[in-house]
C-alpha cells in the first residue's frame, strides 16, 4: 500500500478516535482501538485503554483551548496508528489496515451529526432559527458542543441552539 494511503488511513483513525470521544460510540471505539493497537497482548491493550481514557478526559466539555486539544489528540492518535502500520508487514499490516477502515466506518455511521462552536440562533416576527443540528427522522445520535444562545421574539418565532429532531 502506498505511504500516502497509509498516512491518510492513520489520519482517519485519529479523527475517528477524537470524534467518538464523549459519544455513545466511545465504549465500542475504545475496545476496538485497544484490540487493534494491543495486537492481542493484554498489557499493551491495557496501556492503550489508559491512553484512550486520557484522550476522553482531555476532550471533555469545558477543557481549556478545546480546538487545540482536538488537533493535539488527533495528531497523537494519527502518530500511534502510523507507528503501528509501519511496524507491521504482510498479513498483519493488512489486518491492521482493515481494522482502521472498519473503525473509521463504524464511527462515521455511529456518531451522527455534530455541531461545534455555533453562533447564536435569533428569530423574530414568526421566523425560525437553528444553529446546531436540525433533522427529521431517526438515525445515530447527534451532538452539539459549545453552541450559542437562542433568542426568539414575536408570536410564532422559534430559536434552537443545539439539536432538534422533527
Amino acid at each position: 500500500m502506498l505511504a500516502e494511503a497509509l498516512a491518510a488511513l492513520a489520519a482517519a483513525g485519529g479523527g475517528a478516535v477524537v470524534q467518538a470521544a464523549g459519544t455513545d460510540a466511545w465504549h465500542e471505539v475504545r475496545a476496538r482501538v485497544a484490540e487493534l493497537v494491543g495486537r492481542g497482548d493484554a498489557e499493551r491493550g491495557r496501556a492503550e485503554l489508559e491512553r484512550l481514557d486520557r484522550t476522553a478526559r482531555a476532550l471533555e466539555p469545558g477543557t481549556a483551548a478545546p480546538d487545540r486539544e482536538v488537533l493535539r489528540q488527533e495528531g497523537a492518535w494519527q502518530e500511534r496508528f502510523t507507528a503501528l502500520l509501519e511496524s507491521l508487514d504482510g498479513e498483519d499490516r493488512e489486518r491492521a489496515v482493515q481494522g482502521l477502515r472498519t473503525l473509521a466506518d463504524f464511527v462515521a455511521g455511529a456518531s451522527g451529526d455534530t455541531a461545534l462552536d455555533t453562533g447564536n440562533a435569533v428569530a423574530r416576527d414568526g421566523a425560525s432559527a437553528v444553529t446546531g443540528v436540525q433533522r427529521s427522522g431517526g438515525g445515530p445520535a447527534a451532538r452539539a458542543v459549545r453552541t450559542g444562545d437562542a433568542e426568539a421574539t414575536g408570536t410564532g418565532s422559534t430559536a434552537v441552539s443545539g439539536v432538534i429532531n422533527r
